[in-house]
């Protein structure tokens, strides 16, 4: 087996060159050697070999036949346990399976463990879980992105030949640029998120991190589709994000917000961007400078409608119906002890900020103000589409930092999503793409796309990793 396996070599050798069999086995020892570790990556916290191995026995003949996936632990695959890396929730056993991962099983993916993950994906580091931090594979000091930043680190450590993230406000993108890998957040209502644990109802999107654009194109293929049980799940044709990805790109332009290329942009960050501006000249595209004037509020904006949400969201966490339970002398203090026992700090930091804005006099003021504001960046953004195909955008303001760098300042932990929650807000399709490195830590572009134009997307960031992937497509 190779380092520099993809899914797309993988469908190509399964049968031939080694079975499915094969794939799990290497994952799971390359896994366990791992943990083995004092400075282990920490990137995937439960291993399901039994139910792998069964469904290993079940030959399918599906776009993604005998494909091994790692799921982040906040997606329900039925008769498994998922916690949401939260101590409210250790001991819970899902009851259905999540309709993005029914697709993939339809199509003969095999879920073979779970990945790491902040506590109900609140954080932007990985470092707010109940499993410990999960390590970045280029340098086990720092930290690996979040909240999926176990999907992330697993794929970049070759212990997991792809995996599952959940994507609020940048939580595929940003882990998956930390670690040097492709991290895709569809359109919202691209993918069902029936059986994904709630954080932001309106922001999360279910998406592949993978090594290559390529691959991030196959998985998606199975992963998309209307699901009558989720209500936000559009019911649109699925194209095959495959067939038109190797076309050229000539004519395209692409739009620079003066938001997102200002002067506190980090200087090496800006010289990559350079560099993968003058690549996509090179191949015959265009680039317009812009301003979309709004953006300088959306970090302020997501923090609260993503708070309010999640305060409503997990009201449901009461140790009652499911999960952790610390009774008390009546059933106010059972729910007392139960969530302040049972939560994190950064849950419990978002619940309370969430419930203040809801709260009766701060509605109008903030949240009613920040649904307002939100309308005006998609508006932004719609306007920004009228002139160009697709906008570039960093993803992170820096590489990797150190784990606990930020732990005691959660605005400047904050500020790690400035350039990814736009995104989430407007609903559109990014992709988050590998650049160059800086000082031997990856550092990555990103390129948003129309509503649903995953397709176009894929296609212009597929041309970039043709020549400067390591991988094999």
């Amino acid at each position: 087996m190779q380092h520099t396996l993809t899914v797309h070599k993988a469908l190509a050798g399964l049968g031939k060159d080694y079975q499915t069999e094969d794939l799990l086995h290497y994952y799971q020892n390359k896994i366990t050697d791992d943990n083995k570790r004092n400075d282990k990556i920490n990137a995937v916290i439960a291993l399901f070999s039994e139910y792998a191995l069964e469904k290993c026995s079940r030959k399918s003949t599906g776009a993604l036949a005998g494909i091994p996936i790692a799921v982040k632990d906040n997606m329900l695959i039925k008769g498994l346990p998922l916690a949401c890396a939260s101590r409210i929730l250790q001991g819970y056993v899902a009851s259905y399976t999540a309709g993005s991962l029914i697709n993939l099983e339809k199509n003969g993916a095999i879920f073979f463990g779970r990945t790491n993950m902040d506590e109900f994906a609140m954080g932007s580091s990985t470092e707010n879980s109940c499993y410990g931090p999960a390590r970045n594979p280029h340098d086990r000091s720092r930290i690996c992105g979040g909240s999926s930043g176990g999907s992330a680190a697993a794929v970049a450590a070759d212990q997991a030949l792809c995996a599952l993230g959940s994507d609020t406000g940048g939580s595929i993108r940003q882990p998956a640029a930390m670690c040097g890998v492709v991290g895709l957040k569809p359109t919202y209502g691209r993918v069902s998120r029936s059986g994904l644990v709630a954080f932001g109802s309106s922001l999360d999107q279910i998406g592949p991190i993978t090594r290559t654009v390529y691959d991030a194109a196959l998985l998606l293929n199975s992963l998309a589709g209307h699901d009558p049980k989720d209500s936000t799940s559009m019911n649109c044709p699925v194209p095959d994000y495959t067939m038109n990805i190797e076309k050229k790109i000539r004519g395209m332009t692409f739009a620079l917000p003066s938001e997102y290329f200002s002067s506190d942009l980090n200087k090496d960050m800006a010289a990559i961007l350079d560099e993968v501006i003058a690549f996509y000249k090179k191949l015959g595209c265009s680039f317009i400078e812009i301003s979309m004037p709004h953006l300088k509020h959306a970090i302020e904006i997501y923090y609260i409608i993503a708070a309010a949400e999640a305060s409503a969201n997990l009201a449901r966490f009461d140790g009652i119906r499911y999960g952790r339970r610390k009774n008390g002398q009546n059933l106010l203090e059972t729910y007392l002890a139960t969530r302040s026992s049972g939560f994190g700090e950064e849950v419990k930091r978002r619940i309370l900020l969430g419930t203040y804005v809801l709260s009766s006099g701060y509605y109008d003021a903030y949240y009613l103000k920040a649904l307002k504001a939100r309308r005006l960046i998609k508006e932004d953004f719609m306007t920004a589409f009228k002139k160009a195909d697709f906008i570039m955008a960093p993803v992170s303001p820096c590489t990797a930092f150190k784990i606990g760098e930020k732990t005691d300042n959660p605005l400047e932990m904050y500020l790690s999503d400035i350039y990814t929650t736009p995104v989430n807000l407007a609903g559109l399709p990014a992709i988050s793409v590998p650049g160059a490195k800086i000082n031997n830590l990856p550092a990555s572009f990103q390129l948003i796309g129309k509503y649903f134009d995953e397709p176009g997307l894929l296609q212009a960031a597929h041309q970039y990793d043709l020549e400067h992937s390591s991988y094999e497509i």
